[in-house]
């Protein structure tokens, strides 16, 4: 008998699996967003990771907010996410509200499996705890635990989840196979069953630390170089003919996963009593360069005689990164943040991001179209493909007769912008 599956969280993690999973097998996406489930039923994903086609050939894949509609599944797939708070602490709130939810349904043999990026330990201390007392059940005896940590790059359409090698992990060595088993219906890159929770735990958090210290290295090579008066984008060119030279770019460090990851990471190493030094430090340099990228416009500004106080700024891009409408954690706000900090009225341009979801998540209303000839300054912060097709000419006609072109993302060659990291 093949065993019914629940999947809990239908955002851009959740729904590309389900879909995955229901092209096979039946499977019932559950999400607590009554809006979402409406749409999805319309074979309308306004996530763009999945075509209203794919949808369509995910003949065993039904969708609910009503729990008690996958109270008969006995496999509970749980990819909710697990943001920061404002003090930069791991937030488990979804991750608990959900296991609660499934708690309640929780019957003997069933197995719950997480995809959500947790520190080491969390399945296990803090999920497990909260199953056994809504169910009522046994750990390891009566009900099993999985963890498979999600992998997916927003907007990457060649990279999708059926194409990137999943780890997986189980309580027990049974379970472990099974888990594994049943993403290789999937996943044709193939499986890694690692030894155990915590290590799938341990993998899935530190590849994006690495990635998040590795970027910090390069954003503070950038602002050395900028002291230096040489182009790092030329320096990165040069060093990058060496095999081993590993291409990271700087930039500003946002997302669901680089710019939150490693804060869930020095969390526990501080719990248990490690004090991490390299890993906060990437960290506050990334956090940072909103701030770093702000001075460096204003003093371009400074040198053309351009006033910074009352000044009409224009930010091209909202969303994390290029070709998406994924908002979470962007960091475009901190530029938002100090040019407002410096009195300077700010226009945000993105022919991506949700006006809505922008709206109520940052108080951010982009704009639908730029007004030519009304920027002292104007900065290419994503890079979508809309914006890579535009010229220096097309560009600078959005500004005023002096204005500064800052190029954070290389969309434009050195001598055709007025300043870069």
């Amino acid at each position: 008998m093949i065993k019914k599956i629940a999947l809990l969280g239908l955002g851009y993690v959740g729904l590309p699996l389900a879909v995955e999973f229901g092209k096979k097998r039946e499977v019932i996406g559950f999400d607590i967003n009554q809006d979402r489930i409406k749409k999805l039923k319309k074979h309308i994903d306004t996530t763009l990771e999945t075509t209203k086609q794919e949808l369509k050939d995910a003949i065993h894949l039904s969708y609910t907010s009503n729990l008690d509609d996958i109270k008969d599944c006995t496999i509970f797939i749980v990819t909710v996410p697990t943001p920061v708070d404002k003090h930069k602490r791991p937030n488990l709130t979804p991750l608990k509200m959900s296991s609660e939810s499934v708690g309640k349904i929780l019957k003997k043999g069933d197995i719950v499996i997480y995809e959500s990026t947790v520190y080491p330990g969390a399945t296990e201390e803090i999920c497990v705890p909260i199953l056994e007392q809504k169910s009522g059940l046994i750990f390891n005896k009566d009900f099993y635990c999985g963890y498979s940590p999600e992998r997916v790059n927003p907007g990457d359409k060649e990279h999708r989840v059926s194409t990137i090698k999943k780890v997986t992990a189980g309580s027990t060595s049974e379970i472990a196979t099974e888990v594994d088993e049943l993403y290789q219906q999937i996943i044709v890159a193939g499986t890694h069953k690692a030894s155990s929770i915590k290590v799938a735990e341990a993998a899935k958090v530190i590849e994006n630390t690495q990635r998040d210290v590795n970027i910090a290295l390069i954003n503070e090579l950038a602002m050395i170089f900028n002291k230096l008066d040489i182009d790092t984008e030329s320096v990165l060119e040069a060093a990058g003919t060496k095999w081993n030279f590993l291409p990271f770019r700087p930039g500003l460090v946002g997302g669901h996963c680089i710019g939150v990851d490693p804060y869930y990471l020095t969390h526990k190493a501080i719990e248990v009593g490690y004090n991490p030094e390299m890993i906060l430090a990437g960290r506050r340099l990334n956090d940072n360069m909103g701030l770093y990228i702000a001075n460096q416009v204003s003093i371009l500004m400074a040198n053309k005689c351009i006033k910074l106080a009352d000044a009409n700024i224009l930010i091209m891009g909202l969303t994390f990164k290029e070709n998406c409408p994924d908002l979470r954690n962007t960091r475009i706000v901190d530029l938002v943040e100090e040019f407002k900090g410096f009195n300077c009225n700010v226009d945000v341009y993105d022919p991506w991001a949700d006006k809505d979801q922008a709206v109520h998540e940052y108080n951010i209303k982009p704009i639908d179209k730029p007004i030519k000839g009304k920027y002292d300054a104007i900065l290419l912060a994503v890079a979508h493909d809309q914006f890579k097709s535009l010229s220096e000419v097309s560009i600078r006609a959005y500004g005023k007769d002096s204005h500064v072109l800052y190029d954070i993302k290389y969309l434009l060659k050195s001598n055709e912008v007025d300043g870069r990291l």
